[in-house]
């Protein structure tokens, strides 16, 4: 898709919003304005072009790579993981700590620092010392999902980025695509989010690619058979077993998520129903009676979907955060001022 950033193209695109959903926030998500000393208004005097700058950036970076979208999101989701939303994610190492970007979920697959970085100094231009690392990837995961056709949603504001980093901690705490649904939960119950987040925040894998070696083994030896896993379907096995042959080559070969993986939508929802997830931990939804209801509702109801993704990403953006006089406002998003 090729378009260039313009006030058109921003207004047509809330315009739409507006006229399909013609809701106020407080209507859409019952949340009160304010959590802790998290506010939904804590920029507006002190940086009042900071959405618009967000907007901006993450425009710029969906047109040169529409994979940008899930990026973005995915950063957002394993900075918040690990003690926090704090933008731990994004500090280089020291000599007083080892960081987070080469711990296992991250090393050569997370990306988009180059993104908040090139958005952190757009904002630091504006409005200097003020706003957050951790508030920017925040902003940039939701106009990641609604530049890719999701639902807004109000985001809370005021978080202050962290003085550290663990590597441990993330190898530790990020949820992985090979445990199984009942490890996946708890690490989601131990930063406040239930069962239900669980089903709805997989439903971000909506957008993007996965690379071969995170499935590889439900294409040819499933848990030790020797067989491919017996709850893939068909045709999609045959297609993934040309993306990914059984080489160690192509282990970081690269697969849509699902059938739309550029569309912020809920056929990742209809691929589980159809026994079409890419991931095992996925996939692994429907074996639960739980979680298959929530899928059969969710591949039925786009719009409880995006709703509910909406108060999900909320829940997810208030892990752990750092407000008054705790933490920093980084002047560079890499480094401890």
């Amino acid at each position: 898709m090729s378009f260039k950033p313009s006030h058109y193209l921003t207004l047509s695109i809330f315009s739409l919003t507006t006229c399909l959903y013609p809701f106020t926030y407080a209507q859409m998500y019952p949340f009160p304005y304010s959590s802790g000393q998290l506010n939904y208004n804590f920029y507006d005097m002190l940086c009042p072009k900071l959405p618009m700058i967000v907007r901006y950036g993450v425009m710029a970076a969906l047109k040169d790579d529409t994979r940008m979208a899930a990026s973005l999101l995915r950063m957002h989701f394993h900075d918040c993981f690990v003690n926090g939303c704090d933008g731990s994610l994004l500090l280089e190492d020291t000599k007083d700590f080892k960081g987070e970007k080469n711990a296992f979920p991250n090393r050569n697959s997370i990306r988009g620092y180059k993104v908040i970085d090139k958005i952190k100094g757009d904002v630091e231009k504006a409005c200097p010392s003020t706003v957050s690392c951790v508030d920017i990837l925040t902003l940039a995961a939701k106009e990641a999902v609604v530049q890719s056709g999701g639902n807004q949603w109000p985001v809370l504001l005021g978080r202050r980025d962290g003085l550290t980093a663990s590597e441990k901690a993330a190898n530790e705490q990020i949820p992985s695509p090979f445990e199984p649904l009942e490890n996946i939960t708890a690490k989601f119950a131990a930063n406040g989010l239930d069962f239900k987040d669980v089903v709805v925040l997989s439903g971000a894998h909506t957008l993007g690619f996965a690379q071969c070696f995170t499935f590889k083994r439900r294409l040819f030896n499933f848990k030790g058979s020797g067989n491919p896993d017996p709850t893939l379907d068909s045709s999609l096995l045959s297609s993934l077993r040309t993306t990914c042959p059984n080489v160690d080559s192509s282990n970081t070969n690269l697969a849509p998520l699902d059938s739309t993986s550029s569309m912020f939508d809920n056929a990742f929802y209809k691929n589980l129903m159809s026994n079409a997830g890419l991931l095992e931990s996925d996939q692994a939804l429907m074996g639960d009676q739980r979680s298959a209801a929530m899928v059969n509702s969710y591949s039925k109801y786009p719009y409880l979907f995006n709703k509910d993704f909406g108060e999900s990403m909320t829940k997810l953006g208030n892990i752990g955060v750092l407000t008054g006089q705790v933490g920093e406002i980084r002047k560079k998003c890499g480094f401890v001022n």
